[in-house]
């Protein structure tokens, strides 16, 4: 017979309160128990006597007391903006970070980018800014600007070594996450991305309950063309709606390699179903734009170069800059005035 999982948790419970933890019972609940997760547990009449009383009763209940703080907060971010992949390795950080780049080629606009990376920080590397640190003072932590009108808050900023592992349970990733949320100083931004990591995990369900208050306003996901890498967009794109996320588009990453001499297009992960344009289509998403490699793109991203200041005429460059005027039509503002065209 065949290995099962255990019966899982209803995915409604899981998405209204994804912090909650069950309790650890010492003993089995009684007969008359109100439950160790209710409002009443550890209180009620019948949890006289009960192993588990203190347990329960010390259990958290009710909704977070920091949300409200939270949305307080961030009243000054016009747009929030999750950037979502089902698989690792699809240049999703490196796609957030010239999304960044690309909305602060417009100096009227101010873009915070919040990496919520916790185990794999790899943003303030490619913005040119990962020995940086962060100042505290009594307004609340300030995030580090990579230039005048792009700010980034990661926990890269604040490791003694840069080659620390970080090695953490669920629930501390939780708390820092918050922290990110509820003690910078993002100010007035027009724009603030948030780098997740891969799949569907505890931060993307800390990050969607912090911001569901405050409004998220949707999410890019980013794919490559391959089949295997579709494979796990289509489950990204199934958490996204369930827990009530907006997909504001399919970006295609790694669609061709451009030679940068001949400029000649080579389709390196071949699109064997169709690559993203088709998955947008088949699940009824908009489909932002393909952005091919670029041997310069990595090398800028290596030396924390904006791409966009040292590559203009890079197809990959023209094609990021179409996927951010597709994203600004999706959140209904003008493109043109967004990133007006040159």
């Amino acid at each position: 017979m065949a290995p099962s999982l255990e019966a899982p948790e209803p995915v409604e419970d899981v998405l209204a309160n994804p912090l909650k933890q069950k309790p650890q019972l010492v003993a089995p609940e009684p007969e008359h128990c109100p439950g160790p997760e209710s409002e009443q547990a550890g209180t009620a009449d019948s949890c006289a006597g009960c192993p588990n009383q203190k347990i329960c009763a010390s259990a958290p209940k009710g909704p977070d007391p920091d949300i409200p703080l939270i949305t307080a907060r961030l009243a000054g971010v016009k747009h929030k903006i999750l950037v979502l992949s089902g698989k690792g390795g699809v240049g999703k950080s490196t796609l957030t970070t010239q999304l960044a780049q690309a909305f602060a080629t417009n100096e009227d606009n101010t873009v915070g980018v919040m990496d919520t990376d916790i185990c794999g920080p790899s943003i303030p590397k490619m913005l040119g800014v990962e020995t940086e640190t962060i100042h505290v003072s009594a307004s609340g932590w300030s995030p580090v600007w990579a230039e005048d009108n792009l700010a980034v808050m990661s926990i890269q900023f604040m490791l003694p070594n840069r080659d620390d592992a970080i090695i953490w349970r669920g629930p501390k990733k939780n708390g820092l996450i918050k922290k990110f949320l509820k003690d910078v100083e993002w100010g007035e931004l027009d724009f603030l991305l948030v780098d997740t990591p891969p799949g569907t995990s505890d931060e993307h369900l800390s990050v969607n309950t912090f911001l569901k208050e405050s409004s998220i306003e949707g999410a890019v996901v980013v794919t490559t063309p391959q089949e295997v890498s579709l494979l796990d967009v289509r489950k990204e794109i199934d958490f996204c709606r369930k827990a009530g996320i907006r997909i504001l588009g399919l970006v295609e990453n790694m669609s061709l390699f451009v030679c940068p001499n001949c400029t000649h297009a080579t389709e390196i992960f071949r699109a064997t179903t169709g690559g993203g344009r088709a998955l947008a289509a088949e699940m009824g998403i908009p489909f932002l734009g393909a952005v091919p490699l670029d041997p310069r793109l990595g090398m800028s991203c290596d030396n924390g170069k904006n791409f966009f200041d040292w590559y203009p005429d890079s197809p990959a460059c023209a094609a990021l800059k179409q996927v951010v005027r597709g994203l600004a039509e999706q959140l209904g503002l003008d493109s043109k005035e967004v990133l007006p065209e040159e």
